[in-house]
């Protein structure tokens, strides 16, 4: 295959294989809540959306395992929990929300059918692409992704030409911050590690016998899926902004792409709309069902058994949650996001460093400084926030759910200045 050709394709993979239901129903949202601070709220939610998962496909780059050895520097048993916890929420929240939003907006505006055949239907599909994973990235690549880019350009440019005089103030305190925050609901942190093991693996099967092809190859379709990211995610934000005066201020995040589809495509909105959401939700899916079945695949010795049991799991476990609405995920998902998110943030950033800044001593203490200084944004989301007000206070960007940050840096500098001085001592 022609190298430039295949990098493309790739790179069309990587974007469709992130861009699922929450990269799909949060921007256009986003935008009518920043109003005419979007471009705010862009860089705050492209940092965690965009900059963070690209950086953990070059890592991947960098590495070339798994999940794995993200988190191996800190300890093995560390690492395997970590991978057993990314796994597990992923095939259990982001996963089963793609189905969800599915149904709530491909299915149930033209059939009268209970969520759960929707999501039966769905998994069925997303395991038999799991099961013949060799073709994942010609599939995805060729044929579902322009398909997907070409449906959000046309919403994007009608937005820009047809949208009202008016623009909405910001709803938001803190745009950037709201803009980070919102940023983790997409899970593209999380599924840049799961889903850059699945681009590692495909390319096996493929001619690139080298780590450092794989490595230029995988670098090349980050940065094409990253622009990509970047290019839709701000359109979409600056949609919803130009629209914003049109919507009711509790629109729901469906209400609101529904909406901006319609105002834009006209009678062709709700059509073109529908196979958007079931390609960009679907390839999602699959990529997240893919990468956790290579995962318990390879602590089985490479068994195909476990692969096709694990793929087969994930698909139940997706039918069941599947069949709940999309807010109702969402709110689950927010307690295990502020505490995964974080760690799985600097795991990123460590490994991209170089490695003479990265020991063993600086993952240990870094990790450790983050899972620690997280708990409090994790409990806010179980127990009364006024319960917290106290140590919220003493944390510096605590009250924006943001306290691990500057503690993580501060043990990152410190570790590497005392490593300097005892290796010149």
């Amino acid at each position: 295959m022609n190298k430039t050709k295949e990098i493309w394709i790739a790179g069309f993979a990587l974007f469709s294989l992130f861009f699922g239901a929450g990269n799909l129903i949060l921007p256009p949202f986003l935008g009518v809540k920043s109003g005419l601070d979007w471009w705010i709220v862009v860089c705050g939610f492209v940092l965690t959306a965009v900059t963070i998962p690209i950086l953990a496909i070059f890592a991947h780059a960098k590495l070339q395992g798994t999940l794995y050895d993200f988190g191996k520097k800190v300890s093995p048993f560390f690492s395997t929990i970590y991978c057993l916890l990314i796994y597990l929420i992923a095939v259990a929240i982001p996963s089963p929300r793609t189905a969800a939003v599915t149904h709530e907006m491909t299915v149930q505006p033209f059939f009268d059918t209970p969520p759960l055949l929707t999501s039966i239907i769905y998994f069925v599909l997303v395991f038999i692409f799991a099961i013949n994973r060799s073709k994942v990235i010609g599939l995805i690549g060729k044929f579902l992704t322009p398909i997907i880019v070409t449906i959000l350009l046309m919403i994007i440019a009608v937005a820009f030409f047809t949208s009202p005089e008016i623009i909405t103030p910001t709803t938001f305190k803190t745009p950037f911050i709201d803009g980070i925050l919102e940023g983790y609901q997409t899970f593209d942190a999380i599924g840049g590690v799961v889903v850059g093991a699945v681009i590692i693996i495909s390319l096996n099967y493929s001619s690139h016998t080298t780590f450092e092809a794989k490595r230029k190859l995988i670098r090349q379709a980050g940065f094409i899926a990253g622009t990509g990211l970047l290019l839709i995610y701000g359109g979409l934000i600056l949609s919803g902004s130009l629209f914003s005066s049109t919507f009711a201020e509790n629109a729901t995040r469906i209400e609101v792409l529904s909406g901006l589809s319609t105002q834009t495509l006209g009678n062709l909105g709700t059509t073109f709309l529908s196979v958007l959401v079931a390609l960009a939700c679907f390839t999602t899916a699959v990529g997240i069902v893919t990468g956790t079945a290579d995962y318990i695949k390879g602590i089985y010795n490479d068994s195909q058994t476990a692969y096709m049991v694990t793929a087969a799991i994930s698909s139940v476990i997706g039918i069941i949650v599947g069949s709940y609405n999309v807010g109702f995920i969402i709110d689950v998902a927010v307690p295990a996001l502020m505490f995964l998110y974080p760690i799985t943030i600097v795991l990123i950033l460590l490994n991209i460093v170089p490695d003479k800044f990265a020991s063993i001593l600086v993952f240990r203490g870094v990790v450790l400084a983050t899972f620690i200084f997280s708990i409090p944004d994790f409990l806010g989301f179980i127990i009364p926030r006024e319960n917290l007000t106290g140590i919220k206070s003493v944390i510096p960007l605590a009250e924006f759910s943001l306290g691990w940050v500057l503690p993580a840096l501060l043990i990152f500098i410190g570790l590497n200045l005392l490593g300097k001085k005892t290796t010149t001592n």
